[in-house]
């Protein structure tokens, strides 16, 4: 069985979900379809849902509304029938009607979960109801009635194989099942999600769960590039990556997969091919366990919103227990670091989520001065870097010499050099080390 993700410009409009059909071709074997939201709709739930936080019932109604009409057009489009048409629009009242009754009510975050779940209950009930209506015979797979993650927001792929395996044990006639990327049960039982760009991740988790023969992640790029095509020009896609290159673009900045997708696959290697919704014959990009090509940069990647601490102490000098007791203070506020360097009297870090840099900050003032320089920025160049290898790390800062370099990490992993610069000198890098590297 191969599982297909598609993204949410792939459905993003009548048009391009009857197209989804050249694709997937049904008859040809067993396959699970992910769809994410119709592209916009997440934003949209999310500005609706703050406007029910802030208690602007106003907004929040004329957004509703908003979305509601777009959705009314999509539907006109989507269907030829009377009774297509019908059923689209009882959806569509449905779904509207029960995101306006949360005005009248108590608006928490489990609330705010409810809603953004939304979009993807509608663009796979929308199709699913489009495929009967031309005779294609498709079944839809509820994720809520199988993915779970746990208290610590980590997948539970025991409870999601077991549960698919029943769920697909009586449904041996059909070829072909429709299920919602992005959402899923929390271990409390509420409906939660895996965060933006989850309908990756969501895929991974069912290829990882039922063993699938391939996953396959439709999006309207064709693969991963070797630098940002919207930055730099003669970038091309690469046709194959192992899963840790792959994993390191992607939670290094490379947009097109989501950063956590690549380890469900990996763990039980499974597959997985990036491939463009608008062109279906391009070759795209293969991730799996073979691929590396020894000595050679593959690509460059780059992530934004970095903030960088710096915490210096003569009290680390020869002491031991110093860096744990730093990281615990990440630890409690649930807070990843991307980057570390360390000297003799002074760590310096970076992470990517801010909620609670205050209290981190006036926590680490314990241990010494603390230094915190944000909009910052990580390029990550990957490629082959094991020990036996030699001369990259001298071309990769020989093509930045002219721009200052906050950080720098290197051998942490056979696969990345990390740079941290100033967000301003972003495209100057990438297109830098691009001319150099390339």
């Amino acid at each position: 069985m191969k599982i297909l993700k598609f993204g949410g410009t792939s459905v993003g409009s009548p048009e391009r979900m009857k197209k989804l059909l050249d694709i997937i071709r049904p008859a040809e074997e067993k396959q699970i379809v992910v769809l994410s939201a119709v592209a916009g709709t997440t934003n949209t739930l999310v500005e609706i849902s703050q406007a029910f936080i802030a208690g602007d019932k106003r907004k929040a109604e004329a957004l509703i509304k908003g979305l509601r009409a777009k959705y009314d057009e999509f539907v006109d489009e989507l269907f030829l029938s009377a009774e297509g048409k019908e059923n689209g629009r009882e959806l569509i009242s449905y779904h509207f009607d029960f995101i306006q009754s949360f005005a009248n009510e108590l608006f928490t975050p489990i609330e705010e979960k409810i809603i953004l779940a939304q979009g993807e209950l509608l663009s796979t009930t929308l199709y699913h109801f489009y495929l009967t209506e031309i005779g294609v015979r498709s079944k839809l797979l509820p994720a809520l009635d199988f993915m779970k993650i746990d208290e610590d927001n980590e997948p539970v792929i025991p409870y999601i194989s077991d549960h698919l395996e029943v769920i697909l044990g009586g449904l041996t006639d059909h070829n072909l099942f429709i299920t919602q990327g992005y959402i899923c049960r929390n271990a409390f039982g509420e409906i939660d999600n895996l965060r933006r760009g989850g309908s990756d991740y969501t895929a991974s988790l069912i290829g990882a769960a039922i063993h699938a023969k391939e996953v396959q992640v439709w999006t309207d790029i064709d693969g991963m590039h070797n630098n940002d095509p919207r930055i730099v020009k003669g970038t091309y896609p690469i046709a194959h990556l192992t899963f840790d290159e792959a994993a390191e673009l992607a939670y290094f900045g490379a947009k097109i997969l989501h950063p956590q997708s690549v380890f469900p696959a990996q763990k039980y290697n499974i597959p997985v091919r990036l491939l463009n919704t608008m062109e279906p014959k391009a070759p795209g990009t293969l991730i799996s366990k073979d691929g590396a090509i020894k000595g050679e940069v593959r690509s460059i990647a780059a992530k934004d919103g970095i903030t960088a601490i710096r915490i210096h102490s003569s009290r680390m000098l020869l002491a031991f227990g110093f860096l744990r007791k730093v990281f615990e203070v990440f630890e409690r506020y649930k807070t990843p670091i991307d980057m570390i360097t360390t000297s003799e009297v002074a760590v310096s870090l970076t992470v990517d989520d801010t909620r609670f840099l205050s209290d981190i900050e006036r926590e680490l003032k314990d241990f010494g001065s603390v230094e915190i320089d944000v909009n910052q920025t990580i390029v990550c160049v990957v490629g082959d870097f094991s020990i036996n290898t030699h001369g990259y790390a001298s071309r990769v800062l020989d093509a930045v010499k002219h721009i200052p370099i906050r950080m720098i990490s290197y051998g942490g992993s056979d696969f990345n050099i990390s740079l941290l610069i100033d967000a301003e000198n972003k495209v100057e890098v990438l297109r830098s080390l691009h001319n150099r590297l390339f």
